[in-house]
């Protein structure tokens, strides 16, 4: 029977700033396959959770540990192409859509792969001429989506998403929880998806409830 290693293990992880509890003893695991939604009240340190895990920010207590190591033993930049993160505010760069896409190969010195790039625009209901389009230009749907793209150009073992569907409409939702959840399935891609979609949490393997904390 094979045997699966864990991905993600938090073990009583907490945030603090300016004497203020964001996040107090989080302790959960993830394993390949695995789909689970992070969700409760406005300001209760979703965002902060997905970019403590994203090595963005350091825990003030607790650890992280990714495929049983401490993360703060890995290199960043290795450990950021295996665990990969798309914020609610798309963050783009250079001129046109392209300069975007292109940028995992550059990153890691391979040729730029054309015929995935307009699979995977395809895969998330974008035409393949959006890819000459102006960063600009993008509706905020569309930057989501691009944004998305980017990040899985090349396949990493954890997707963190924050809200990454609210400038979509219901049926461009659909697709891409679709597509998403296809990559779960195929690739044995692990997801943490912060959501308040009804549609997203009935179809999670878990939800995760953060609980709000009063620091009046």
């Amino acid at each position: 029977m094979e045997s699966t290693v864990t991905l993600l293990r938090l073990d009583k992880i907490g945030y603090r700033i300016d004497n203020k509890t964001i996040l107090d003893n989080i302790n959960f695991q993830l394993q390949p396959s695995e789909f689970k939604l992070i969700t409760g009240p406005s300001g209760c340190g979703k965002s902060t959770l997905l970019k403590l895990i994203s090595s963005l920010l350091s825990p003030t207590s607790g650890n992280i540990f990714f495929e049983n190591k401490d993360y703060v033993t890995l290199p960043p930049e290795e450990y950021r192409q295996q665990v990969s993160y798309c914020t609610q505010t798309p963050m783009l760069f250079g001129e046109t859509v392209y300069d975007n896409l292109k940028f995992p190969y550059l990153l890691r010195k391979v040729s730029v792969d054309d015929r995935k790039l307009k699979q995977n625009l395809d895969y998330f209901g974008l035409p393949a001429s959006i890819i000459e389009k102006r960063i600009n230009e993008l509706s905020g749907g569309e930057k989501q989506r691009i944004s998305l793209i980017r990040n899985l150009q090349f396949m990493p073992k954890i997707l963190l998403l924050d809200e990454i569907t609210s400038a979509l409409d219901e049926d461009n939702k659909i697709k891409v929880n679709d597509v998403i959840h296809h990559y779960v399935k195929d690739q044995k891609l692990a997801v943490l998806w912060v959501t308040h979609d009804q549609n997203e949490i009935k179809h999670a393997d878990d939800v995760i409830q953060l609980p709000s904390h009063n620091n009046a």
